[in-house]
């Protein structure tokens, strides 16, 4: 089986990581996977925004528990050090679509670089809030961007999860 396509086939959510840090090389090659993402008209228009930093880490875990509902202490990134923001300018018609992709690519490249990886919402509703808008501003981000989602990224804490078995009945071929 062709590799990429065995990496798409085996790459699953996880939820549990080791602390761990992630070197440097690898998150970066993790993001230039995601840059190489397909977006409309070939604009290129989402941002990755790469958090390492404890601190801001573990705000964006308070916030995003807080605005998912859950009880205070959750973590809703299941223990990654790494936590990859993807925003696309509000005023691109397919904002959410061009960083969906670049999520998708994100996970396949860190299953693909023996990592762990899982796509975690709640990025629009933070990104929406001043503190994370003042932090697009202290990065030099200007503009009004949508928050896509989150790729927490670090290394599995136990075994990949097995799949589900694949429903029926979703392709209709028209020949």
């Amino acid at each position: 089986m062709n590799a990429t396509i065995k990496d798409m086939i085996e790459r699953r959510s996880i939820r549990k990581f080791k602390s761990d840090a992630v070197p440097q090389a690898l998150i970066d090659e993790v993001i230039e996977a995601g840059l190489y993402a397909a977006s409309g008209k070939g604009k290129q228009s989402p941002i990755i925004v790469a958090v390492t930093n404890p601190d801001l880490r573990a705000q964006l875990s308070r916030d995003n528990c807080r605005i998912g509902g859950w009880k205070e202490g959750f973590d809703p990134f299941y223990g990654a050090p790494v936590i990859l923001v993807v925003l696309a300018p509000k005023e691109v018609h397919t904002a959410v679509e061009d960083g969906s992709l670049v999520l998708g690519n994100l996970m396949l490249a860190g299953h693909a670089l023996g990592l762990g990886t899982i796509w975690i919402n709640r990025a629009k509703e933070e990104f929406e809030e001043p503190a994370y808008q003042e932090l697009l501003e202290k990065l030099g981000i200007m503009g009004d961007y949508i928050g896509v989602g989150h790729c927490a990224l670090g290394y599995v804490d136990g075994s990949l999860p097995k799949p589900p078995v694949r429903r029926a009945n979703r392709v209709y071929y028209v020949s």
